[in-house]
């Protein structure tokens, strides 16, 4: 089976700056995949690049075969770490906007997170918490039926309560030949969901292990592996 995203060679420069170096990394179907790294190491544009926000400046990168761009992004599902939606639309608009922009987008599925959040369909965006604006958001990335979901930090701003809630969401709310990639710095709260983690820095690869390895080869998880070799 191809990878879902494969990566060969990845450069991107910004000036003088390299934010991802000769990157070569697969990612394959049917995993949730941890994409950890300190600040600056290049998560946010590898993410940006999967998801054609970015162009390479050396090296390929190509999402189910396909060069990013406008048929890539159909069966890509994202989170960005900072809001994007209409502060001013109600919350049950911006879910008819989805289901009229997505061919993929549940609705149903929408509704019944909504409603387990308690979160009301008829309150404008701009009245919420950014804990809640932050809820919304995943709850509308979750609800297309994609063969990949990409979540940049979507637990940072949440309260310890709803995280729980949140990555059960995350768990039941995808098939079993999609892929989950997730970025965050809480590794301590999704690792117990993580099937292979993707360690970068500088900009470059260091480990592409499976969860299950590291803890027969290390003896230990993954949060203390990543305050090791990143010296946390």
């Amino acid at each position: 089976m191809k990878p879902l995203v494969e990566c060969c060679s990845l450069t991107k420069k910004f000036g003088e700056f390299y934010a991802l170096n000769n990157l070569s990394v697969s990612i394959g179907r049917g995993e949730i995949i941890g994409l950890l790294g300190p600040n600056g190491s290049g998560k946010t544009t590898l993410i940006k690049l999967i998801n054609g926000l970015l162009t390479p400046s050396l090296g390929s990168i190509y999402v189910d075969g396909l060069k990013p761009g406008v048929d890539s992004k159909k069966i890509i599902s994202y989170l960005p770490e900072r809001t994007y939606l209409s502060q001013h639309k109600k919350v049950k608009d911006i879910i008819s906007y989805f289901e009229d922009f997505y061919d993929n987008f549940q609705s149903e599925r929408a509704y019944e997170m909504l409603s387990h959040l308690e979160i009301d369909p008829e309150a404008r965006l701009k009245t919420l918490s950014k804990g809640t604006k932050e809820k919304v958001q995943l709850i509308l990335v979750m609800s297309r039926d994609a063969d990949l979901y990409i979540l940049d930090e979507p637990i940072g701003g949440v309260d310890p309560a709803a995280r729980d809630y949140i990555l059960k969401t995350i768990l039941s709310n995808y098939n079993e030949n999609a892929t989950i990639l997730i970025s965050t710095h809480l590794i301590s709260d999704i690792e117990n969901i993580l099937d292979r983690v993707i360690f970068i820095q500088n900009g470059q690869l260091v480990i592409n292990k499976t969860v299950d390895d590291i803890r027969l080869e290390q003896g230990k998880s993954v949060d203390t592996l990543f305050r090791e070799v990143f010296r946390c």
